[in-house]
């Protein structure tokens, strides 16, 4: 198995006024796409990885640097924690999930990109606050987003976002990790709803959030 390439090709959500979107493309990893069985606890990485696929597919760190390292596998991630220091020798080859802080740390060892990490507190007016933070992230930033939470604690990766007028809500643009199966081509994890349109108020009310925002722009 191997992860699948996505490109947005998804139409907008109807009746909206701002749609902002990753700039270029990544691969959609998921659960069990490179061999390793990770149901259960790998989502986080797997999100991890789709964001380090679009730093090579979309861009490319400056010189020195060279040539972008392909996205890390789930056992180098664990070692780069422990490497770093915030996880105990023991995390490597565990089954230990991670979050939004953990993503940061790796993609800034890997990939000399820092990242923001946003805290959401629960509740529908924090959740929309939240959207407009992503159309500002989209639009300047232009990467992959990294979603995860306490309550609703499955990660998610954020590609786009799109607000309706006259504050009728906002909508998500998922990519969600969980899938376990053979390889599925742009189409299918779009109809199969691997990739979809998620109304903000869908969201768990009752549930913090923390977004992992790659800080990419050149300056």
């Amino acid at each position: 198995m191997a992860p699948s390439f996505h490109i947005i090709v998804l139409l907008a959500p109807p009746d909206v006024v701002k749609c902002s979107l990753i700039s270029g493309e990544c691969l959609y990893f998921h659960y069990g796409c490179d061999g390793q069985d990770d149901r259960g606890w790998g989502c986080g990485y797997r999100t991890l990885q789709t964001m380090a696929s679009w730093l090579c597919q979309s861009w490319a760190p400056p010189p020195p640097k060279g040539k972008c390292r392909p996205p890390p596998s789930l056992p180098e991630i664990q070692h780069a924690l422990v490497a770093m220091g915030d996880k105990l020798a023991m995390f490597a080859g565990s089954r230990e999930w991670i979050g939004t802080f953990e993503a940061a740390l790796v993609l800034d060892y890997y990939y000399d990109v820092p990242c923001k990490v946003v805290h959401v507190r629960g509740g529908g007016v924090e959740l929309e606050r939240a959207a407009e933070e992503l159309h500002q992230h989209f639009q300047s930033q232009g990467s992959p987003v990294m979603m995860g939470g306490d309550r609703d604690n499955s990660s998610k990766g954020i590609l786009g976002v799109c607000t309706r007028p006259g504050g009728q809500g906002s909508y998500l643009l998922v990519m969600d990790p969980h899938y376990y199966g053979p390889r599925l081509e742009r189409t299918s994890v779009q109809g199969l709803g691997w990739v979809s349109w998620k109304k903000v108020g869908s969201l768990d009310h009752s549930s913090f959030y923390n977004l992992c925002l790659p800080q990419t722009s050149r300056k």
